[in-house]
């Protein structure tokens, strides 16, 4: 039997909770090939500037392909080493034809080639969430077009505030996606960068030639030439994780507004059906829950707690970690997995999302003008002064809740407000869909910005 105990291996759960290509990235298979890929760009470096014979770069490189390595032997003495790069340059040392492997791993650490490799796989994991993301700005900027003018009630606390469009309340959504698109752009430059420096840095090792050595390594593996070693710290690590952190808590936002939406008593939204029957209750015939907004939540939640560990993964000693740096080990295959979750199941959901504008404009007329009621003080205030109008309408509201008229009514009879304004002019400014603001033109710069 299989022991696949975590979500993103099992075999159920390893497609709701992550993706196959995310999984690839981060798996042991990809791992090594990438301490391979650094190995090579390493020899073939050093063989170009004459450090190693030209002979042993070429050997070096031929047996840089992970299906040679014996994962058997990898696992044991890893287990007993503690590392895993020294057995993989054991089995590449031993790979290579007439002694030439003594100059694999010249001059590096085990820290330069982990380090590096999981740079380079930050780099494919980052391109797949790019991707995710560029699909779901797509889905959004369709939808904030499509639903540029379509009414609905804006919330605040979880009750009724005043009036707005859907395409407006997806334009926000989107905003923030844009900026996180942004940031991702802006990160590259940082994140994205190579170490090679030796036993602590300083490349002693290699002597003048050190210097040259890292540039035409960085430069073989398409990487930024890091200004002075890295080891211990470890900001740009930290800022990945924050940088997913801060992706997955703005699908998370989305998600909750979802779910809520598609309470029964709203129905204003609803995921879509896969075809019939997902969400389905194993009791309840006439549910339909929301399954990608659960997933989504799930996810992001683990995934700010992995960044937290981040944080704390920076917490290094002097030169060279004891025990900080393992937690990137942990971390970093989790975060991203769990990130491509919550991207995967954001794009599904938006892309096919329900959208029921009848059921809005009901939420939006449900309290029968109330919503509307900072309309008539805004109107009021410039006759009557605004604070005295703001008192008079939340007396008059509280009345409304009470049972003791219809709004329209207790204004209408009020002499203060019938002096400034007849009834037509008050059933004008009751309508909701007069009093949406700056909404569609909001929404039309939103979009502006996605081109």
């Amino acid at each position: 039997m299989e022991s696949n105990a975590t979500a993103i291996d099992s075999t159920i759960y390893r497609d709701i909770f992550s993706t196959d290509a995310m999984r690839r990235v981060w798996s042991d298979q990809t791992r090594i090939q990438r301490y391979l890929d650094v190995e090579k760009a390493l020899s073939v470096t050093q063989g170009r500037l004459g450090v190693i014979p030209q002979e042993a770069a070429a050997e070096i490189a031929l047996r840089c392909d992970v299906a040679q390595m014996d994962f058997g032997k990898l696992k044991s003495v890893t287990e007993h080493v503690g590392y895993p790069v020294l057995p993989v340059v054991e089995q590449l040392t031993a790979l290579c034809k007439n002694g030439l492997g003594q100059w694999c791993h010249w001059g590096a650490t085990t820290q330069d080639i982990t380090d590096t490799a999981t740079v380079l796989q930050i780099r494919d994991g980052l391109e797949l969430v790019e991707s995710d993301l560029r699909e779901i700005l797509e889905a959004l900027a369709g939808l904030a077009k499509k639903h540029r003018d379509t009414p609905m009630v804006g919330r605040s606390n979880i009750q009724q505030a005043i009036p707005m469009t859907f395409g407006y309340k997806i334009a926000v959504w989107l905003a923030g996606l844009q900026r996180q698109a942004e940031r991702l752009q802006q990160m590259k430059s940082r994140v994205l960068m190579g170490e090679f420096g030796g036993a602590v840095g300083t490349l002693a090792s290699l002597g003048e030639k050190g210097l040259p050595v890292q540039k035409g390594m960085m430069e073989e593996l398409g990487l930024a030439q890091p200004p002075i070693a890295w080891h211990t710290v470890r900001d740009t690590m930290a800022e990945v994780g924050c940088f997913l952190g801060l992706l997955c808590g703005l699908l998370d936002k989305i998600a909750t507004d979802v779910k809520i939406m598609m309470m029964t008593e709203l129905n204003e939204v609803q995921e879509p059906d896969g075809g019939g029957g997902r969400g389905a209750s194993s009791t309840m015939p006439q549910k339909r829950n929301p399954i990608s907004c659960a997933y989504i939540t799930a996810c992001s939640s683990v995934v700010r707690q992995h960044a937290a560990a981040l944080l704390n993964a920076m917490n290094a000693d002097f030169e060279r970690a004891t025990g900080t740096w393992e937690i990137e080990w942990l971390v970093f295959p989790e975060i991203f997995c769990f990130a491509a979750g919550a991207l995967a199941q954001a794009k599904y959901m938006l892309s096919g999302l329900i959208v029921h504008p009848e059921n809005m404009m009901k939420d939006l007329r449900l309290t029968d003008g109330l919503v509307n009621t900072e309309a008539v003080m805004m109107a009021l205030g410039p006759k009557m002064g605004r604070g005295k109008a703001h008192d008079k309408l939340s007396t008059i509201c509280i009345a409304v809740s009470q049972g003791k008229g219809k709004l329209i009514d207790l204004l209408s009879a009020d002499t203060d407000i019938s002096k400034i304004f007849d009834r037509k002019a008050l059933e004008d400014l009751l309508d909701p869909t007069k009093y949406l603001g700056s909404s569609g033109t909001m929404v039309d710069h939103v979009l502006s910005l996605s081109k």
